[in-house]
């Protein structure tokens, strides 16, 4: 290919504020201006002005009315395009790949990447009852970010990903052959590698090497959220944190006098989706598209010094690890990632992967071949991006190519009928039990089958000991067991084993 079509990465930046003062508190729009100002210097400066496609990640800490173009008059730039993200973990992904084929395109000769949040401040104002003088709001229309969610999962509070996930979790497990007991110590040795590294990172949130029990058992300071996830097994969203990468030509980034040891280069990826009802999936142990999707970018590299793997939640990197074929953590092999996770290196809402792809722009300008895999949703948006220290090789997968939803689309199995009225028995498909903030379990959620193979969300009530004991069990799942139905006074269903 010629030097003028290959992207490379050739700036990256990063921002972290943890204010004394909130007063001094930075927005998102100067998180983002001082990780696309850093990222610039990374590359030698000059770059900032020569932004022809802007990609901003969506953001929900703070309202604007123009993320993109309010934050190209902070730069005093006017890119061709400038754009502002849907919400999905994995964006930050698929807009580098995207930049990336802007490049080999020819459409743009420089691109960038950005996204920032400040929840931390957000909320520490909101609780000392402070205004922020930040940018003023515009008057909410109701038109924020919407995640496709059915109507009973709202009523039965799993419509975030902590109380989604946790039904990947445990049919995965279970589908494994694990015991709930292995499958928490795995997940807390693979997050015990994830901590270690984010202690070493100085734009982390938390720089605390924890060990796996620290990790797995519920305290005071740890308590459960849901069953089998503690606080620090899930996403930490309350952090400040920015960053941003810019991508631009190999003639290009010569022309500017980069040495070749700092350029990164895109090799390409691939990416496909899951149904956005997570109800309507045909099953719960893992998950055709992202199966796909590694086992395409695995196919590009052949393997990989370094990696990223998407972890919001342990199911996520505990399901991508099996389909990459490699190591349990602490058993040799390449860890699982190089930023430090989203519980401890920080989460900031879908920008985590801008992140990494900081860290993993540092990582290869030490040589090799990285991965950059990321998840949106509920196990639903998968994106993995290969990238290197050289270019591609001759006749590998076209930049181009991104879509490998036919691939899981092949694969993908019936999905069984939804119902929500439903007698007799049914049986346990996979569960969680959701807890307060005192670590008292308020209630259990179940998917299950009816007879007739219909599947039903069903609630197990707080008062209900024995079933919720079963779900809870750490040496065997209830997954597979029998259980009766009935309309609680509300109508919603309950099941009781």
């Amino acid at each position: 290919m010629n030097a003028e079509r290959i992207p490379v990465i050739v700036g990256v930046g990063e921002t972290l504020d943890r204010p004394g003062d909130l007063s001094k508190a930075l927005e998102p729009l100067a998180l983002m201006e001082a990780a696309l100002r850093e990222a610039d210097a990374d590359a030698g400066g000059g770059f900032l002005a020569r932004i022809g496609s802007l990609d901003v990640v969506n953001q929900l800490s703070w309202r604007y009315a123009d993320a993109a173009g309010q934050l190209c008059a902070r730069l005093d730039i006017a890119p061709a395009r400038a754009v502002y993200g849907p919400v999905g973990g994995e964006s930050p992904v698929r807009y580098l790949h995207e930049a990336a084929v802007r490049i080999a395109r020819g459409e743009a000769e420089v691109c960038a990447v950005v996204g920032a949040e400040a929840q931390w401040s957000v909320n520490k104002a909101r609780a000392a009852g402070v205004d922020l003088p930040w940018t003023p709001k515009p008057p909410a229309d109701g038109r924020g970010p919407r995640i496709e969610v059915h109507p009973l999962a709202l009523k039965l509070g799993v419509f975030l990903p902590v109380s989604v996930y946790p039904f990947y979790e445990n049919a995965a497990a279970h589908h494994w052959g694990q015991t709930p007991r292995q499958a928490l110590a795995e997940s807390g040795a693979l997050w015990s590698a994830y901590a270690a590294v984010a202690a070493r990172q100085p734009n982390a949130w938390i720089k605390t090497a924890f060990t796996p029990e620290q990790i797995t058992t519920p305290r005071p300071d740890n308590r459960p959220i849901a069953w089998p996830y503690t606080k620090l097994m899930v996403a930490n969203m309350q952090v400040n944190q920015g960053a941003a990468v810019i991508v631009t030509s190999l003639a290009a980034a010569r022309a500017a006098g980069i040495a070749d040891e700092r350029l990164v280069f895109v090799w390409g990826g691939a990416a496909a989706r899951e149904p956005g009802d997570y109800l309507q999936r045909d099953h719960y142990h893992g998950s055709v598209a992202q199966d796909a999707v590694l086992e395409t970018v695995s196919g590009m590299a052949g393997g990989f010094d370094a990696l990223e793997l998407y972890s919001c939640f342990p199911c996520v990197p505990k399901m991508a690890r099996r389909t990459l074929g490699l190591p349990a953590p602490f058993e040799g092999g390449v860890t699982p990632t190089v930023t430090g996770g989203l519980t401890f290196f920080g989460a900031p809402m879908n920008d985590y992967m801008t992140h990494a792809a900081v860290a993993m722009t540092r990582r290869l300008r030490e040589g090799g071949t990285g991965l950059l895999y990321g998840q949106g949703e509920f196990v639903t948006k998968h994106h993995g991006l290969v990238l290197a220290d050289r270019p591609a090789p001759e006749g590998g997968r076209p930049l181009e190519e991104i879509s490998v939803q036919a691939a899981a689309d092949a694969r993908r199995g019936a999905v069984p009928a939804f119902v929500e009225a439903a007698t007799g028995s049914a049986v346990l498909e996979t569960a969680t039990v959701l807890y307060d903030r005192d670590g008292a379990p308020t209630h259990g959620v179940a998917i299950v089958r009816t007879g007739d193979g219909a599947r039903a969300l069903v609630r197990v009530p707080a008062a209900d000991t024995d079933t919720l004991a079963a779900l809870t069990d750490p040496d065997a799942f209830a997954i597979g067991r029998s259980g009766t139905l009935r309309a609680g006074d509300d109508g919603v269903l309950d099941w009781r084993l």
